[in-house]
Protein backbone atom coordinates (compact mmCIF):
# COMPACT_ATOMS: atom_id res chain seq x y z
CA UNK A 1 0.00 0.00 0.00
CA UNK A 2 0.90 3.65 -0.59
CA UNK A 3 0.24 6.11 2.51
CA UNK A 4 0.62 9.49 2.66
CA UNK A 5 1.87 10.97 5.93
CA UNK A 6 0.84 14.47 6.32
CA UNK A 7 3.15 16.58 8.67
CA UNK A 8 5.42 19.65 8.76
CA UNK A 9 8.18 18.19 7.56
CA UNK A 10 10.20 14.71 8.58
CA UNK A 11 10.42 14.66 12.29
CA UNK A 12 10.80 11.52 14.16
CA UNK A 13 7.30 9.72 13.93
CA UNK A 14 7.55 10.70 9.76
CA UNK A 15 11.04 8.83 10.16
CA UNK A 16 9.62 5.36 12.10
CA UNK A 17 6.54 5.41 9.89
CA UNK A 18 9.07 5.38 6.72
CA UNK A 19 10.80 2.67 8.78
CA UNK A 20 8.27 0.57 9.65
CA UNK A 21 6.95 0.96 5.49
CA UNK A 22 9.95 -0.09 4.22
CA UNK A 23 10.00 -3.40 6.65
CA UNK A 24 6.43 -4.13 5.81
CA UNK A 25 6.66 -3.36 1.70
CA UNK A 26 4.83 -0.24 1.65
CA UNK A 27 5.08 2.77 0.38
CA UNK A 28 4.98 6.14 2.08
CA UNK A 29 5.32 10.15 1.00
CA UNK A 30 5.45 12.53 3.61
CA UNK A 31 3.30 15.66 2.36
CA UNK A 32 3.80 19.04 4.52
CA UNK A 33 0.68 20.68 5.26
CA UNK A 34 1.79 24.00 4.31
CA UNK A 35 2.30 22.68 0.33
CA UNK A 36 -1.23 20.91 0.41
CA UNK A 37 -3.70 22.22 -2.54
CA UNK A 38 -6.98 21.23 -4.19
CA UNK A 39 -8.62 21.17 -7.58
CA UNK A 40 -12.55 21.66 -8.32
CA UNK A 41 -14.45 19.95 -9.73
CA UNK A 42 -12.08 16.99 -9.83
CA UNK A 43 -10.29 16.24 -6.78
CA UNK A 44 -6.29 17.27 -6.93
CA UNK A 45 -4.72 14.88 -9.34
CA UNK A 46 -1.79 14.40 -6.39
CA UNK A 47 -4.25 12.41 -4.09
CA UNK A 48 -4.74 9.56 -6.53
CA UNK A 49 -1.89 7.57 -6.32
CA UNK A 50 -2.29 7.33 -2.56
CA UNK A 51 -4.28 4.06 -0.78
CA UNK A 52 -4.77 6.37 2.14
CA UNK A 53 -3.52 9.46 4.63
CA UNK A 54 -1.91 9.15 7.84
CA UNK A 55 -2.05 12.76 9.85
CA UNK A 56 0.90 13.13 12.44
CA UNK A 57 1.16 17.09 12.57
CA UNK A 58 -0.81 19.93 11.73
CA UNK A 59 1.87 22.85 11.39
CA UNK A 60 0.35 26.81 12.72
CA UNK A 61 -1.10 28.95 10.67
CA UNK A 62 -3.97 31.51 10.16
CA UNK A 63 -7.39 30.15 11.07
CA UNK A 64 -8.25 30.08 7.18
CA UNK A 65 -4.88 28.13 6.54
CA UNK A 66 -5.77 25.56 9.77
CA UNK A 67 -9.68 25.36 8.43
CA UNK A 68 -8.49 24.95 4.07
CA UNK A 69 -6.37 21.80 5.75
CA UNK A 70 -9.05 20.15 7.48
CA UNK A 71 -11.48 20.59 4.70
CA UNK A 72 -9.10 18.89 2.79
CA UNK A 73 -8.87 16.12 4.67
CA UNK A 74 -13.11 15.70 5.18
CA UNK A 75 -13.21 15.75 1.13
CA UNK A 76 -10.46 13.25 0.60
CA UNK A 77 -12.79 10.89 3.07
CA UNK A 78 -15.58 11.75 1.39
CA UNK A 79 -14.03 10.83 -2.20
CA UNK A 80 -13.61 7.56 -0.13
CA UNK A 81 -10.12 7.56 0.35
CA UNK A 82 -8.72 6.40 4.03
CA UNK A 83 -7.60 9.20 6.35
CA UNK A 84 -6.57 8.28 9.98
CA UNK A 85 -7.55 9.82 11.99
CA UNK A 86 -10.95 10.59 10.70
CA UNK A 87 -10.79 14.70 10.35
CA UNK A 88 -13.74 14.44 12.42
CA UNK A 89 -12.09 13.10 15.31
CA UNK A 90 -9.14 15.56 15.10
CA UNK A 91 -11.47 18.02 15.37
CA UNK A 92 -12.67 16.70 18.52
CA UNK A 93 -9.64 15.90 20.27
CA UNK A 94 -7.97 18.83 19.20
CA UNK A 95 -11.02 20.71 21.09
CA UNK A 96 -10.40 20.07 25.03
CA UNK A 97 -14.22 21.58 25.47
CA UNK A 98 -15.50 19.49 22.66
CA UNK A 99 -13.63 16.65 23.59
CA UNK A 100 -14.34 16.93 27.15
CA UNK A 101 -18.49 16.86 26.34
CA UNK A 102 -18.23 14.10 23.86
CA UNK A 103 -16.85 11.72 26.76
CA UNK A 104 -18.79 13.43 29.55
CA UNK A 105 -21.81 12.77 27.08
CA UNK A 106 -20.86 8.81 26.70
CA UNK A 107 -21.11 8.60 30.44
CA UNK A 108 -17.52 8.56 31.51
CA UNK A 109 -15.64 10.45 34.30
CA UNK A 110 -13.91 14.01 33.17
CA UNK A 111 -12.85 16.54 35.80
CA UNK A 112 -15.07 19.28 36.83
CA UNK A 113 -14.06 21.88 34.46
CA UNK A 114 -15.43 25.41 33.96
CA UNK A 115 -14.91 26.61 30.16
CA UNK A 116 -16.29 30.68 30.00
CA UNK A 117 -15.13 33.63 28.02
CA UNK A 118 -14.43 36.22 30.97
CA UNK A 119 -12.33 36.12 33.95
CA UNK A 120 -15.25 37.40 35.99
CA UNK A 121 -16.30 34.18 35.24
CA UNK A 122 -13.52 32.36 35.08
CA UNK A 123 -12.77 33.92 39.00
CA UNK A 124 -15.90 32.67 40.03
CA UNK A 125 -15.48 28.89 39.14
CA UNK A 126 -12.30 28.86 40.38
CA UNK A 127 -13.95 29.39 43.88
CA UNK A 128 -16.74 26.80 42.95
CA UNK A 129 -13.84 24.27 42.40
CA UNK A 130 -11.99 25.10 45.68
CA UNK A 131 -9.73 27.48 44.56
CA UNK A 132 -7.25 25.10 43.73
CA UNK A 133 -7.47 24.76 39.72
CA UNK A 134 -5.74 24.21 36.72
CA UNK A 135 -5.92 26.96 33.45
CA UNK A 136 -5.01 25.40 30.13
CA UNK A 137 -5.39 26.31 26.74
CA UNK A 138 -8.29 24.77 24.98
CA UNK A 139 -6.12 23.88 22.18
CA UNK A 140 -2.62 22.66 23.18
CA UNK A 141 -0.37 19.24 23.92
CA UNK A 142 2.12 17.83 25.51
CA UNK A 143 1.38 20.05 28.90
CA UNK A 144 2.32 23.19 27.34
CA UNK A 145 0.73 26.41 28.40
CA UNK A 146 -0.95 24.71 31.54
CA UNK A 147 -0.84 26.67 34.81
CA UNK A 148 -1.68 25.35 38.21
CA UNK A 149 -3.38 28.47 40.55
CA UNK A 150 -4.37 27.91 43.82
CA UNK A 151 -4.16 31.71 45.74
CA UNK A 152 -6.79 34.42 44.62
CA UNK A 153 -4.33 36.84 44.00
CA UNK A 154 -2.46 34.71 41.24
CA UNK A 155 -5.18 33.44 39.87
CA UNK A 156 -7.37 37.04 39.41
CA UNK A 157 -3.53 37.68 37.54
CA UNK A 158 -3.47 34.61 35.29
CA UNK A 159 -7.31 34.60 34.45
CA UNK A 160 -7.03 38.60 33.21
CA UNK A 161 -3.78 37.80 31.11
CA UNK A 162 -5.50 35.34 29.49
CA UNK A 163 -8.50 37.17 28.59
CA UNK A 164 -6.67 39.93 27.32
CA UNK A 165 -5.12 37.68 24.58
CA UNK A 166 -9.15 36.74 23.46
CA UNK A 167 -8.71 33.28 24.31
CA UNK A 168 -11.40 31.10 25.79
CA UNK A 169 -10.86 30.20 29.49
CA UNK A 170 -10.68 26.34 30.27
CA UNK A 171 -10.88 25.79 34.29
CA UNK A 172 -10.41 22.84 35.79
CA UNK A 173 -10.31 21.22 39.17
CA UNK A 174 -6.91 19.86 40.34
CA UNK A 175 -7.63 16.45 40.94
CA UNK A 176 -5.06 15.33 43.98
CA UNK A 177 -3.35 12.05 42.45
CA UNK A 178 -0.48 9.76 43.53
CA UNK A 179 1.83 11.92 41.32
CA UNK A 180 1.18 9.60 38.29
CA UNK A 181 -1.23 8.51 35.16
CA UNK A 182 -1.42 6.43 33.10
CA UNK A 183 -1.20 6.65 29.26
CA UNK A 184 -2.94 4.03 26.79
CA UNK A 185 -2.06 3.35 23.22
CA UNK A 186 -5.71 2.36 21.42
CA UNK A 187 -5.64 0.64 18.00
CA UNK A 188 -8.78 -0.41 16.65
CA UNK A 189 -10.46 -2.60 19.07
CA UNK A 190 -7.39 -3.17 21.70
CA UNK A 191 -4.50 -1.24 23.74
CA UNK A 192 -1.42 -2.00 21.86
CA UNK A 193 0.98 -0.45 24.74
CA UNK A 194 0.38 1.25 28.24
CA UNK A 195 2.46 3.47 30.38
CA UNK A 196 3.05 4.77 33.82
CA UNK A 197 4.03 8.08 33.49
CA UNK A 198 5.33 9.16 36.94
CA UNK A 199 6.13 13.10 37.82
CA UNK A 200 9.39 14.43 38.95
CA UNK A 201 10.31 18.02 40.13
CA UNK A 202 6.66 19.18 38.41
CA UNK A 203 2.85 18.05 39.33
CA UNK A 204 2.76 17.61 35.81
CA UNK A 205 3.44 14.00 34.29
CA UNK A 206 3.86 14.66 30.66
CA UNK A 207 7.04 13.02 29.22
CA UNK A 208 7.91 16.30 27.59
CA UNK A 209 7.87 17.93 30.98
CA UNK A 210 10.38 15.74 32.36
CA UNK A 211 7.87 12.65 33.46
CA UNK A 212 9.61 9.19 34.42
CA UNK A 213 7.91 6.57 32.32
CA UNK A 214 7.22 2.63 33.45
CA UNK A 215 5.72 -0.56 31.05
CA UNK A 216 2.42 -1.70 32.18
CA UNK A 217 -0.27 -3.89 31.93
CA UNK A 218 -3.86 -2.45 32.06
CA UNK A 219 -6.27 -3.91 34.13
CA UNK A 220 -9.53 -4.67 32.70
CA UNK A 221 -11.16 -1.71 34.01
CA UNK A 222 -8.60 0.76 32.61
CA UNK A 223 -8.52 -0.85 29.33
CA UNK A 224 -12.17 -1.18 29.04
CA UNK A 225 -12.37 2.41 30.30
CA UNK A 226 -9.74 3.73 27.54
CA UNK A 227 -11.10 2.28 24.62
CA UNK A 228 -14.55 3.66 25.55
CA UNK A 229 -12.89 7.21 25.86
CA UNK A 230 -11.93 6.71 21.93
CA UNK A 231 -14.88 5.10 20.64
CA UNK A 232 -16.24 8.67 22.37
CA UNK A 233 -14.67 10.71 19.93
CA UNK A 234 -14.54 8.43 16.86
CA UNK A 235 -10.48 7.93 17.15
CA UNK A 236 -9.61 4.28 16.29
CA UNK A 237 -5.92 5.55 17.18
CA UNK A 238 -5.68 7.48 20.08
CA UNK A 239 -3.27 7.73 22.92
CA UNK A 240 -5.62 8.07 26.10
CA UNK A 241 -4.71 9.38 29.75
CA UNK A 242 -6.04 8.45 32.47
CA UNK A 243 -5.51 9.99 35.62
CA UNK A 244 -6.53 8.16 39.26
CA UNK A 245 -9.06 9.94 41.53
CA UNK A 246 -8.88 10.70 44.92
CA UNK A 247 -11.91 8.02 45.90
CA UNK A 248 -10.76 5.33 43.51
CA UNK A 249 -11.18 5.18 40.09
CA UNK A 250 -10.10 7.33 36.99
CA UNK A 251 -10.65 10.53 35.19
CA UNK A 252 -10.33 10.67 31.33
CA UNK A 253 -8.01 13.55 31.38
CA UNK A 254 -7.31 13.27 27.49
CA UNK A 255 -7.91 12.13 24.71
CA UNK A 256 -5.06 12.73 21.94
CA UNK A 257 -6.32 11.60 18.35
CA UNK A 258 -2.62 12.82 16.93
CA UNK A 259 -0.36 10.54 19.38
CA UNK A 260 2.82 10.31 20.31
CA UNK A 261 5.05 6.77 20.39
CA UNK A 262 8.55 7.93 20.66
CA UNK A 263 8.58 7.42 24.73
CA UNK A 264 6.16 4.38 24.23
CA UNK A 265 8.25 2.57 22.19
CA UNK A 266 11.25 3.37 24.25
CA UNK A 267 9.07 2.47 27.52
CA UNK A 268 7.79 -0.88 26.57
CA UNK A 269 9.63 -2.07 23.32
CA UNK A 270 6.34 -2.17 21.42
CA UNK A 271 6.95 -1.48 17.77
CA UNK A 272 4.02 1.07 17.21
CA UNK A 273 4.62 2.59 13.71
CA UNK A 274 4.88 -1.34 12.23
CA UNK A 275 1.30 -2.31 14.43
CA UNK A 276 -0.28 1.21 13.18
CA UNK A 277 0.82 0.06 9.41
CA UNK A 278 -0.40 -2.93 9.83
CA UNK A 279 -3.72 -2.66 11.55
CA UNK A 280 -4.39 0.11 8.80
CA UNK A 281 -3.82 -2.26 6.07
CA UNK A 282 -5.61 -4.92 7.18
CA UNK A 283 -8.78 -3.04 8.24
CA UNK A 284 -8.71 -1.49 5.04
CA UNK A 285 -9.07 -4.78 3.27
Amino acid sequence: MHWAIFSAGTGWHVRDLERAARALGHETTALDFRQVRDTLPALAADYDRFDGFFVRTMPAGSLEQVVFRMDVLHRLEAKGKRVLNPPRALEICIDKYLACVRLEQAGLPVPPTVVCQSADQAMEAFAALGGDVVVKPLFGSEGRGLVRVSDPETAWRVLHAVERTQAMLYVQQYVRHPGWDLRAFVLGDRIIAAMRRQARADWRTNVAQGGKTTAVALTHEEESLALAAAVSVGAPIAGVDLLPRPEGGYFVLEVNAVPGWRALRKTTGVDVAAEVLSWAAESES
